[in-house]
C-alpha cells in the first residue's frame, strides 16, 4: 500500500480557489489549524537554526503562500469597495 501524497500549502489553497469561493470567503480564509500549526513549527525550529534543507523549503513555501493571500485579500476588498 503506498503512503497518501502529501498535501502542500499551494494544495490546500488551490482546492480552497477552484471551489469559487464567495469574496467574503476569501476575506476569511485561513489555514486548516494543522497547516498553521506546521507553519510555526517551521518558524520556530529557523529561529532555533535547527531546520532541514526540505524544511527550509517547506517555510519558504508557507512566505509565497501567505504573501499571494494577503495580495488576494486585498484586491478582494478593492473590488468590494468598488475602487477597482
Amino acid at each position: 500500500m503506498q503512503p497518501a501524497p502529501v498535501r502542500t500549502v499551494f494544495d490546500v489553497i488551490t482546492d480552497f480557489l477552484a471551489s469559487d469561493p464567495e469574496p467574503q470567503a476569501v476575506l476569511d480564509y485561513r489555514l486548516p489549524p494543522e497547516l498553521e500549526a506546521c507553519a510555526l513549527e517551521l518558524l520556530t525550529r529557523k529561529r532555533e537554526d535547527r531546520l532541514t534543507f526540505d524544511e527550509e523549503l517547506e517555510m519558504y513555501d508557507f512566505i509565497r503562500a501567505d504573501d499571494m493571500m494577503t495580495l488576494l485579500k486585498a484586491k478582494t476588498r478593492l473590488k468590494l469597495s468598488g475602487k477597482a
